[in-house]
């Protein structure tokens, strides 16, 4: 099983980022390799809605996620991770996901299903400070639909909410053990 885990906070170490990591840990003990991926790091500009991909599946814009594409069609599993910005998911996480606009276009514009059947998977990560009913809502909606445009079933989520400080989850140990176990049932095919 290959993952990529692609990192959406502008922070490196944080809360999301801690919980990838220890989800990543369980994929690679059980077999699986690990891809992480800074998307804070890359120079992304955020989709043009230009059209220039409606009828080659593939992006115009020439800038550091033209190989996330390959990448995201290589992978079996895909782990988005974000913290919850207003709401929603990290403005690195949601370029992202309007890039998959291509993937979108391939899909639902000319037809091409991208390795059907395959069984492929992608679950989102997501943490916030605050502890609002709603926090997660929009971000695993968001989520369910970045995934639906590269034809990649939703396996579901890890959240968790009321951690800010850096590192802060790591004081809550159930959720550092819900992170392991997470990547354990992926690696089982149990999510």
């Amino acid at each position: 099983m290959k993952m990529l885990v692609l990192l959406g906070s502008p922070r490196k170490g944080g809360n999301s980022d801690t919980l990838a990591r220890l989800v990543g840990k369980s994929i690679e003990e059980g077999g699986g390799t690990v891809d992480y991926v800074y998307l804070n790091g890359l120079s992304l500009r955020p989709c043009q809605g230009c059209g220039g991909c409606d009828k080659s599946g593939v992006c115009v814009v020439k800038d550091d996620m033209r190989p996330l594409y390959a990448a995201v069609d290589q992978a079996d599993r895909i782990l988005l991770v974000s913290p919850v910005y207003f709401y929603g998911l990290s403005a690195q996480c949601k370029i992202f996901g309007d890039r998959m606009q291509a993937l979108w276009a391939r899909k639902y514009l000319l037809k091409e299903r991208f390795r059907q059947g395959e069984g492929r998977k992608g679950y989102l990560i997501s943490t916030a400070a605050t502890k609002g009913q709603k926090i997660f809502d929009c971000s695993i909606l968001t989520t369910k639909y970045i995934y639906d445009a590269v034809d990649v079933e939703y396996g579901g989520e890890l959240v968790v909410k009321g951690v800010d400080a850096k590192k802060a989850v790591l004081k809550h140990q159930e959720e550092v053990l819900r992170a392991v176990q997470f990547g354990r049932d992926i690696v089982e095919g149990r999510v």
